[in-house]
């Protein structure tokens, strides 16, 4: 396959992975999200939609540049978990903002986070640019921790 196609590919299928969320969430956060306590230092709305377009390119960009490492050792195992942390991606924003549960959003973001710290370990040994791409998807998911336990322990 053509590199860039490839790329192209990778970059798809995680914007088709953020639509899915979105079409979740995007009900919830003006009729259910607004209702429920917050803390204070909880970003605005508008904050979202930039982050996670940004980190989605991030990851689909990290991806692809194992993808051309696949015939190293690990790589391959790497870009099937980087499927799982995508499938767990949207998993989240179904539990959280399609079902109205963060009690079952925050343990789900914790065995997110785990496989996401783990893909940040294999990036490191793998690819170091893909490992700086994925840092602030890793950095904003630990934030997305703390905000999902603060808003389940507020209501």
């Amino acid at each position: 396959m053509n590199r860039w196609l490839a790329l192209t590919l990778f970059i798809v299928i995680a914007f088709a992975a953020s639509a899915i969320g979105a079409l979740t969430t995007t009900a919830s956060v003006t009729t259910w999200y607004p209702t429920i306590a917050k803390p204070s230092w909880n970003p605005p709305n508008w904050v979202f939609a930039p982050v996670w377009s940004m980190l989605y390119l991030f990851m689909a960009i990290a991806a692809w540049r194992v993808w051309l490492r696949r015939a190293e050792s690990g790589a391959g195992s790497t870009i099937v978990l980087w499927f799982a942390q995508l499938f767990l991606n949207v998993v989240w924003s179904l539990l959280f903002f399609g079902a109205h549960n963060p009690g079952a959003a925050l343990v789900e973001i914790v065995v997110f986070w785990g496989l996401l710290f783990a893909l940040q370990v294999r990036l490191i040994h793998l690819d170091r640019v893909a490992a700086l791409l994925w840092a602030p998807y890793l950095t904003w998911v630990t934030f997305a921790t703390w905000l999902n336990f603060t808003i389940w322990r507020l209501n």
